[in-house]
């Protein structure tokens, strides 16, 4: 069964997120912008998967970086895309750049052990 991917519009939608997060977060930081577009819906795809085969373990948060501003400042996010793992509200890991499927998928294993 899928799990939801929450897809806040501002960044209260994502504060609000991430305090009722139980467990831990995969939250990944999109562009709009054309360069980054190719990039960003490869990993909204990969990330997608993800929140799929974790379910419930896992609350899945997209945040559109221009929508976003205060957490994409607040965790330093400076390029498209960007996931980042959080728990307790802090990061715990960072995964920057075009998301590799199998990279990604080991990232994930890394830091949340198996789907």
């Amino acid at each position: 069964m899928a799990h939801r991917v929450h897809r806040p519009a501002e960044d209260e939608e994502f504060a609000f997120v991430l305090r009722l997060a139980e467990g831990p977060v995969l939250a990944w930081f999109v562009g709009s912008w054309p360069k980054a577009l190719a990039a960003s819906r490869a990993m909204d795809a990969l990330a997608a998967e993800a929140a799929a085969e974790y379910g419930p373990r896992l609350t899945a948060v997209r945040a559109d970086m221009t929508r976003c501003p205060r957490p994409t400042r607040g965790f330093g996010v400076t390029s498209a895309p960007t996931a980042l793992i959080l728990r307790d509200g802090r990061e715990a890991a960072r995964y920057e750049g075009p998301a590799v499927a199998e990279e990604f998928r080991a990232f994930l294993r890394e830091h949340l052990g198996a789907p």
